[in-house]
């Protein structure tokens, strides 16, 4: 079924030159842009000693400076318009650690959150407006088809650990798992305004991480979440 109001535009967000494209042809195609969803990512799991530096690389690229790439793409059609919005697709775990072996994705999230908070103070002023949506895990993403993971055949140390946590992802989806649809509507509401937040949590597994997180000290966090991939 086509849509005359949907039209798609080839754009890697780590390719700069593409994106200034992309952004081109969508203002051309639309006469304006409002709002922009920053929704592409990627994630890159495993020991980090085990990680090559490509993969390193590449989970910053996609994950953090991809959205980078687009808000300067679109800044100046902003300004122009006098205003618009930016919605920045990031994750429980760009608030807090909950998965082991995770630090590369943890470290790309928790920088969307840094940039989105910086940017807050140079973008209010002229009516651009920021927000983060933060989701836990949904159902039928085909996470674990689509992670990447970094092994290294020569060290050990890390084999139980990531066989423990290879055998609790691949469990069948639980109550944990949210419809997907849950996140759209989330994203529906910050755009027409229903919403206001500049944070949204969303899902049942991160209210539920976020209310343990809060309610101990960082060390005891830590250790339980560890405890449980043991």
């Amino acid at each position: 079924m086509a849509y005359s109001n949907i039209q798609l535009f080839k754009m890697d967000v780590t390719d700069v030159d593409q994106v200034q494209t992309a952004a081109k042809q969508a203002i051309d195609a639309f006469g304006a842009i409002d709002i922009v969803v920053n929704n592409a990512g990627m994630g890159t799991y495993g020991a980090l000693e085990l990680a090559e530096e490509e993969a390193i690389d590449w989970q910053f690229a996609v994950n953090t400076r991809g959205p980078i790439n687009v808000i300067r793409a679109l800044l100046p059609h902003f300004r122009a318009n006098g205003g618009g919005m930016f919605i920045n697709i990031s994750s429980f775990m760009g608030v807090t650690s909950a998965v082991p072996l995770g630090s590369l994705y943890n470290m790309s999230k928790f920088a969307l959150e840094g940039l989105t908070e910086g940017l807050y103070y140079e973008l209010k002023p002229l009516n651009i407006e920021l927000r983060l949506v933060e989701q836990g895990g949904s159902s039928g993403n085909n996470f674990m088809n689509n992670m990447v993971w970094s092994t290294n055949p020569d060290i050990h140390d890390y084999d139980e650990l990531t066989a423990q946590l290879k055998k609790r992802l691949e469990q069948p989806e639980g109550a944990d798992a949210d419809d997907p649809q849950t996140i759209v509507d989330v994203i529906s509401d910050l755009a027409t305004g229903k919403n206001k937040q500049f944070r949204t949590l969303v899902g049942n597994a991160a209210h539920e991480l976020m209310r343990l997180r809060q309610s101990v000290p960082i060390e005891e966090y830590l250790e339980t979440m560890r405890k449980t991939f043991l």
